[in-house]
Parts: C-alpha cells; sequence; structure tokens
C-alpha cells in the first residue's frame, strides 16, 4: 500500500502521517505531499517520502501521485479556489490508477447552509462521479480554532462571540487525523469503501459552558460575552481586522448560532476507539 497525504505540511496532514507511521505504515509507503519544501525537508526526518505539489498545478499531482494506490486529500485551505484545487487532484489521481480517495470535508456538507459547505459539496459531487473508490470524513470544528485567542482573554477575562446558544461539537485535529489512519489501516478496508461519515467531538458546547471551560484553564474568571452580529464586526473592526475576515468570522459565528455545529455523532469515537478530545484538554495543552 502506498499512500499519498496532500497537506502535509500542514497542522492536520502533519498528525495524518503521524497516525499512520504510529498505526504501523511502513514509512516508505507514505509521501507527504505539500508546498512548503522547508515544512517537507522536517517530514523526511520521520522517514517518509515527500513531494513538492501545487493543487493549481497538475504536473505535480501526478508526479507526487505515480506509483500511489491511496490519496489522503487534505481539503485545501484556500476559500474560493478550493473546487478547481481538488477537481485537479482528483483527475490527476485518476491517471497513474490511485484506486481510493480519502476525503476530509464540511458537517453535512451536502445539505448545510454552513458557509464552507458548498465548496465541499462540490468535490463531494465530483469525488463521487470519478468511479474512484472513496471515503469522505466530514469534520466538525477542531478544538485548535480556539487556541489562537486564549492571550486575550487571559488578559480581558472576556470571551466574546455571536454565536448565541449555539453549540459546537468539536474534537481535537489530531482525533480526526486517527480516524484516517483507522479508516487506512482497517482490518477490513472494505467496510470503509464509497462511505461517509460525520465526524465530530461527543460533546456539543455553548459560549456559556465555554467560558467556565476557559475559568478552569486560565485559572480566572472568564465571562462570556454575547454580542449582536453587528457587534461583534464592530469590535473586530476596533481590533484592526480587515473587512473580509470580519465578514467570514461573523459569518460563522452566525452558522454556529444557527445550530449547525451542533451535531454530535459517534463516528469519530467509534473510529478511533475512545472518546474524543475535550476542548478544555487542547487549551490546557497549548497553555503548557
Amino acid at each position: 500500500m502506498s499512500i499519498v497525504v496532500t497537506g502535509a505540511t500542514g497542522h492536520l496532514g502533519r498528525l495524518i502521517v503521524e497516525s499512520l507511521l504510529a498505526r504501523g505504515v511502513a514509512p516508505g509507503d507514505i509521501i507527504a505531499a505539500g508546498r512548503n519544501a522547508e515544512r517537507l525537508d522536517a517530514l523526511q526526518q520521520l522517514g517518509v517520502r515527500t513531494a513538492v505539489i501545487d493543487f493549481s498545478d497538475p504536473s505535480s499531482l501526478a508526479a507526487a501521485f505515480e506509483g500511489a494506490d491511496t490519496l489522503v486529500l487534505v481539503s485545501g485551505s484556500e476559500v474560493g479556489q478550493r473546487v478547481t484545487q481538488h477537481s485537479n487532484a482528483i483527475d490527476a489521481a485518476k491517471a497513474p490508477g490511485v484506486t481510493r480517495i480519502v476525503y476530509t470535508s464540511a458537517p453535512r456538507a451536502t445539505t448545510s447552509a454552513l458557509i464552507l459547505a458548498p465548496e465541499h459539496k462540490a468535490t463531494e459531487e465530483y469525488l463521487r462521479a470519478s468511479g474512484i473508490d472513496f471515503t469522505i470524513l466530514r469534520n466538525n470544528w477542531y478544538n485548535e480554532n480556539y487556541t489562537g485567542g486564549l492571550g486575550q482573554i487571559a488578559e480581558t477575562g472576556i470571551y466574546l462571540a455571536s454565536t448565541g446558544e449555539g453549540r459546537v461539537a468539536s474534537a481535537s485535529r489530531a482525533d480526526y487525523a486517527e480516524a484516517i489512519g483507522a479508516v487506512l489501516t482497517a482490518e477490513n478496508p472494505a467496510e470503509h469503501v464509497n462511505a461517509t461519515y460525520e465526524l465530530s467531538g461527543d460533546v456539543a458546547w455553548n459560549g456559556s459552558e465555554f467560558a467556565v471551560t476557559l475559568s478552569d484553564v486560565l485559572g480566572r474568571e472568564v465571562t462570556y460575552s454575547s454580542v449582536t452580529t453587528e457587534g461583534h464586526a464592530a469590535a473586530l473592526r476596533a481590533a484592526g481586522l480587515d473587512e473580509g475576515t470580519i465578514g467570514f468570522v461573523t459569518a460563522l459565528d452566525a452558522n454556529i448560532a444557527d445550530g449547525l455545529l451542533d451535531k454530535s455523532s459517534d463516528d469519530l469515537s467509534r473510529l478511533i476507539g475512545r472518546p474524543t478530545t475535550p476542548v478544555g484538554v487542547t487549551l490546557a495543552a497549548s497553555c503548557s
């Protein structure tokens, strides 16, 4: 078995490589692919093969996929470019004979109003039409999405969001990466062929509960400041964020308020064989 992991220089991609190694996949059977050559050099220390790729350059994809039978297509990070880039990867995989693609999608991608869903929906449809066996893993939110603001929250004692009482069923990136490792090293691989999984944390939390978690992690009282979308935008503008980022962040919070990330499923914990990682554990680890 030869496995290409795209986005291997990113947080999730590297964890997928590490999960495969931990599950006994030979380093020589893994091709870590990404755009950052320096980060790929660091991955070579794990013994895996590497390839520089660009989703916008089909020739680089064809060269990287040559001889592989499985492609882990970690969704790209360039919003607005994903459908073209993912389609390029799927097309390139067909040429050298890749027989299976594992794709990281978004929660309920084909039916959700989540701002991120349309590109994932289009990719899923393209993948299904390709004729290649697939496994679609629809990842809910990452715990790590909330580590970046810890410094400011520790200073102010305020967690500000426009999510209302909406809940988030988050889990750690390592949990999601381990699920991919489990799918690719299953004793009965056929059970995952052409399957779609809704991956999420075991427990969905809201802003008030998150503030309690933050209080425990930071060792000081944290208050949840629930604001309107307009109020949130004003606060982000005052902090110096550009209008594009402000629109994106507030739209995501509105999606959470509408309940688009609140569904907990046991798919993730079942695949990894243990409970998912609570958000507080991830936050505490980032502070240590």
